[in-house]
């Protein structure tokens, strides 16, 4: 025989296990969830659980023990007594926590017995909503043999089968009340819900189940997103390890390269002081000897001078007169003067020495860890002035001497000649070359998305532009509120572009000399950022060259 009821049976079994899991967890045998749950007469967990008007709690058969005991129907626990006695109606939630409790300390045992067998209960097999009872196999036998019991509705073997059965009608729950939410049997259809949307469980369980199939694909893409995610924080947590390692192994090596440099500076301005300690002490002791050569010379003429002034010899003095009346020769003293300051001179010689080092040595260290953050950029044509002559591979741009035949989309420039790249960055760090070589005006820098592309354009920052310059060969200028000038040790053959989003930070190097060039700093991005580009005007010929994006050599 088919079971009536499966699916009845099934979204009612389904109700009661999809009870909260971790309420259960949370239970103990002896702690004081678990007391809340035990009958203050049997003491023992609820069975059937009622509730007085007072609000106490009791197992329904020791209520109604107590109160066929007595004279008065009053509560066990306050006393408080009551002038009819109470309809007493089961609490199915409490009733369901309590068998919850049960199963998870096995304190009593749940299978479910046949109702028929007296001395020993089998296990029953199945539950007749009809009969409202419990077949083992044995007394099972003739509701598949009797053509009238074969009729009846059979389902798995439940505990409290009256769950399953209309109360008021004493029928079985077959039906499905849309406007109530609640099951009723086909009487309830010519009762209260006559006029109500009613459907068979087996047709309202199966759009049940379509709409979970659906949450739970809902779920699925859920786990998968989540997945994803934890993926690709891992995947970042790993490359923010990985730049680490690489930014600690630079520091070391800067710090090394440092402390050689500083090590070699010391070393070489000690022996300089001591190279011109020397000299200074060679140069003292020669003029000193000088200086005693000359004092003894004057001695002496001063002793022939004493001599003369006292000599009565007249005739000798005035034939001796000429040569000891003049001063003797001597060194003009007043033009030499000893340098106390060489040392000075040399520790500042030697500390700029230092410092063009150190300078160096961080710069080259910024340039390469900026350069961990290279992206791949490639031009939008959608967005180059049409004089502008970009590569098949989007990788190099310059001026033509023709203007192409484009259409004037909103996104293209129609006065500068520009164009941007075609991927825009609205967080975290991007860095990219381009190799200026051979050109005598170039703009490089990044812009926001809703900058004006048409008619003269102002490239400020307070427009949404943030580049620096070459024009006339030499000049350079960073496009600021005011420009500002650049002095460069060199012409810059190649130009790195570096921007931190959150920082606001826009900052450009020379890539060969690893040298500094200009920052924007303290920027405020709200937009996409676009690289952007401009080879500038041909001018003849003499400006001809490409502006070419070029890959990063991270070993150069």
């Amino acid at each position: 025989m088919s079971e009536s009821l499966p699916t009845s049976s099934k979204l009612i079994q389904t109700r009661r296990q999809s009870m909260d899991n971790t309420l259960v967890d949370k239970l103990s045998s002896s702690g004081p969830l678990a007391e809340k749950l035990k009958c203050p007469v049997c003491l023992d967990v609820f069975i059937d659980p009622v509730s007085t008007p007072c609000g106490h709690t009791f197992c329904k058969s020791c209520l109604n023990q107590c109160w066929d005991t007595s004279r008065e129907c009053k509560c066990p626990i306050c006393n408080e007594t009551f002038s009819k006695r109470p309809d007493l109606k089961i609490n199915t939630a409490l009733r369901q926590v309590a068998q919850l409790f049960e199963e998870k300390f096995n304190l009593r045992k749940l299978e479910v017995l046949c109702d028929i067998c007296h001395d020993v209960k089998l296990k029953a097999l199945k539950s007749c909503l009809v009969c409202q009872t419990s077949y083992c196999e044995t007394h099972l036998e003739p509701h598949q043999r009797v053509p009238s019991l074969r009729k009846h509705k059979l389902m798995d073997p439940v505990k409290d089968i009256k769950d399953y059965i209309c109360q008021k009608h004493e029928r079985p729950l077959e039906l499905f009340c849309r406007d109530d939410q609640t099951y009723v049997c086909v009487f309830c259809t010519d009762g209260d819900h006559k006029t109500h949307n009613t459907a068979a469980l087996e047709e309202e369980s199966k759009e049940k189940k379509t709409q979970l199939m659906k949450t739970q694909k809902d779920v699925q893409q859920m786990i998968e997103d989540k997945t994803k995610k934890i993926q690709d924080i891992e995947h970042s947590a790993e490359l923010r390890k990985k730049s680490t390692e690489q930014e600690k192994a630079a520091s070391v090596e800067l710090c090394t390269a440092l402390m050689r440099s500083i090590e070699r500076c010391q070393t070489e301005l000690l022996e300089m002081m001591e190279e011109k300690q020397k000299a200074a002490e060679k140069q003292e002791e020669k003029l000193i000897q000088e200086l005693q050569q000359e004092l003894t010379e004057l001695k002496m003429r001063n002793s022939e001078l004493d001599h003369l002034l006292h000599i009565e010899d007249h005739l000798h003095l005035l034939q001796i007169y000429p040569f000891l009346y003049s001063l003797p020769h001597t060194r003009n003293w007043s033009e030499i003067s000893m340098n106390t300051d060489v040392s000075v001179e040399t520790l500042k010689r030697a500390l700029t020495q230092l410092q063009e080092t150190l300078d160096e040595k961080l710069s080259e260290t910024v340039l390469r860890r900026m350069q961990q953050h290279a992206v791949d950029v490639t031009l939008d044509p959608d967005t180059a002035h049409p004089y502008l002559i970009l590569s098949d591979d989007g990788k190099q741009v310059r001026h033509g001497d023709t203007e192409h035949e484009l259409p004037n989309n909103p996104e293209r420039f129609d006065n500068c000649v520009c164009v941007l790249g075609k991927e825009g960055f609205s967080s975290g760090k991007f860095y990219f070359e381009v190799l200026v070589k051979e050109k005598t005006a170039w703009d490089l820098g990044v812009a926001i998305e809703s900058i004006n592309r048409k008619g003269l354009i102002s490239a400020r920052p307070q427009y949404g532009f943030w580049t620096v310059a070459l024009w006339n060969e030499n000049d350079f200028r960073a496009h600021a509120d005011p420009s500002v000038s650049l002095s460069l040790r060199v012409k810059p053959q190649k130009v790195g572009v570096f921007v931190d989003y959150e920082e606001g930070l826009v900052s450009f190097y020379d890539v060969e000399t690893r040298s500094h060039i200009y920052s924007f700093t303290g920027q405020s991005f709200t937009e996409k950022l676009y690289p952007l580009f401009s080879p500038c005007r041909n001018n003849e010929g003499k400006n001809s060259a490409p502006l070419i994006i070029s890959p990063v050599n991270y070993n150069a």
